[in-house]
């Protein structure tokens, strides 16, 4: 394990709880109803040659997966939104309904995580979404509800922004297998080397657990590779039930980090279970965090090392809404070369979560990760 001094992860510590600003934030995106299970966001950020700023969510509105389809509309749109006066006011740009996204016969029932690339003069757009048309292994067909379908991960490619909405649908990640049968939230990261990382969180047939796991498409390739699972493993005290890696930022090589390796932070959601538990009535009072409410943790890697994330948040999550369930969600981060933006989906005392963010000046960053802390 290469693991940072104590100092630096402190010095990470720091950084990141005034990035992820729970208090101090703006609502950029608001969800499309002020109550509980109306949300926005679970997308991702990118800067553009030009300047502007474009970024990827989905509208969830109610609805409850685990009676079926007609509970509720649910994940009923991706969209892409864009800013051209860096981030002080976005647009939508597009818009993506289930029937957009559907492909070989099978209706998209729900839409979920997304993740944006520019590579190579492309724009690639990642999406999860469940679609009927795929039966659950014959052994275990007894456990598909009625009216629910199977997660999967597909892809939308054009030379710019405006071509995606006539983009081919691709399938880029689906599985057979009852421990991962479910595949979504892909997080999509250009490394160093060429290669293209996908990150994506994968279910069990039960829907029990919560996990991580990552494909590889090597430079040049033009089709992902076997994944690898379990990249990061469930914790052991707040996030036993749920860890999915939802974002990523390169530190910037100031301060103490200046004649370092490169560090990664590694943003994830956790939950103590799947559903809400009662707690004992003379425990402490704490969000718990659970499906659709999770929390936020922290971890890091050195020199882009994906083999093992050195997780921060062991014994209690870092990031917590201070109103409704606590949820504070698919965090995500964006360097440019004036400051460092934070990205995430947040719990308001409505029960709503809308697309929260907040900004740091490069000066303050520089600060913040020098030795005595600004």
């Amino acid at each position: 394990m290469r693991r940072l001094t104590a100092v630096q992860e402190k010095t990470i510590e720091r950084f990141a709880k005034a990035l992820i600003d729970e208090q101090n934030r703006r609502v950029l995106i608001p969800p499309m109803g002020d109550h509980e299970g109306f949300w926005f966001g679970g997308g991702s950020v990118v800067e553009g040659a030009d300047g502007r700023l474009c970024l990827s969510g989905r509208y969830r509105n109610p609805g409850d997966s685990r009676h079926g389809v007609g509970k509720g509309e649910r994940g009923l749109e991706l969209a892409v939104f864009e800013s051209r006066d860096r981030g002080a006011s976005f647009q939508k740009l597009l818009s993506f309904s289930k029937k957009d996204l559907s492909r070989d016969g099978a209706e998209v029932i729900s839409i979920e995580g997304s993740s944006l690339l520019l590579l190579d003069g492309r724009v690639e757009l990642y999406v999860s979404t469940e679609k009927n048309g795929r039966n659950y292994p014959s052994e275990l067909s007894s456990f598909q509800k009625p009216g629910t379908g199977i997660w999967s991960i597909d892809l939308l490619s054009a030379p710019r922004f405006e071509d995606l909405k006539s983009a081919q649908v691709e399938k880029v990640v689906a599985s057979d297998e009852p421990t991962r049968l479910h595949v979504k939230d892909p997080v999509v990261l250009p490394m160093a080397n060429g290669d293209t990382y996908l990150f994506y969180c994968t279910h069990p047939f039960s829907w029990s657990s919560t996990n991580s796991a990552l494909a590889i498409r090597p430079a040049g390739a033009s089709r992902f590779g076997a994944s690898r699972h379990d990249l990061l493993d469930r914790g052991a005290a707040w996030d036993v039930a749920i860890s999915r890696i939802t974002g990523f930022l390169e530190l910037p090589l100031v301060g103490i980090f200046r004649n370092g390796p490169p560090v990664t932070l590694v943003f994830y959601d956790g939950g103590e279970c799947l559903r809400n538990h009662s707690a004992h009535p003379m425990g402490v009072e704490r969000p718990r965090g659970y499906s659709c409410e999770e929390l936020g943790g922290l971890g890091y890697v050195v020199d882009q090392d994906f083999s093992e994330v050195i997780r921060l948040s062991e014994t209690a999550p870092y990031f917590v809404s201070p109103w409704g369930t606590g949820a504070s969600r698919y965090a995500s981060a964006l360097l440019t070369a004036e400051s460092v933006w934070a990205f995430w989906e947040q719990s308001q005392q409505s029960g709503a979560q809308p697309l929260v963010s907040n900004t740091l000046e490069m000066g303050r960053v520089e600060e913040l990760l020098s030795a005595n802390g600004g």
